[in-house]
């Protein structure tokens, strides 16, 4: 009798039905429940789960550990040259349980959503994020560069202020990760 593979990895990454998703983490990166009901319909979600059962804790469903992280992609329309290729993807929202921010999952759940959008040749990736704070240094570290400003879209598109170290979110900047897949 064979003993069975057990992962030592604390977490591995698969593709999860937005249906599923865990509306914390969802609404912990988006505070708009609306926006995130808006934008999940007709996505690509993937989720870091844990590789393995809690001592003393009971088996899960399925044998599926908990969603410690999550991403989600949606197509981005195309018009004129792109139109008639693969689509770009837009990065709407990356999510990290707080308990395990800077410890690489991000980073993971990016390079998964990177290879996935490369997969369907897309041309390019694109986010939007705040003017400031840690998530810009994160995709800036990515290879995303800054292609825009929407000015004062925090203020307009979201009913509760959004505030970080003491400054108040008002616009956002659009990055763009060229993938150099395209047709």
């Amino acid at each position: 009798m064979t003993a069975p593979s057990v992962s030592l990895a604390p977490w591995h990454i698969e593709p999860l039905n937005p249906a599923e998703a865990p509306w914390p983490l969802l609404l912990s990166a988006d505070p708009s429940r609306e926006k995130v009901r808006g934008y999940l319909a007709g996505s690509t979600c993937f989720a870091a789960r844990e590789s393995f059962q809690r001592e003393g804790q009971p088996p899960r469903p399925g044998g599926r550990g908990e969603v410690l992280g999550m991403c989600v992609l949606v197509p981005l329309r195309a018009s004129g040259d792109e139109a008639s290729g693969p689509p770009a993807w837009e990065l709407m929202n990356i999510a990290v349980a707080e308990s395990l921010h800077h410890r690489g999952l991000g980073t993971a759940l990016l390079r998964r959503a990177i290879e996935w959008a490369r997969s369907q040749r897309a041309p390019r990736i694109e986010v939007g994020t705040g003017s400031f704070g840690d998530q810009l240094v994160f995709y800036q570290r990515a290879g995303f560069r800054v292609t825009g400003i929407v000015r004062d879209f925090f203020l307009k598109h979201y009913t509760t202020q959004l505030w970080e170290r003491g400054v108040q979110h008002r616009d956002m900047l659009r990055l763009t990760l060229e993938l150099g897949t395209g047709r």
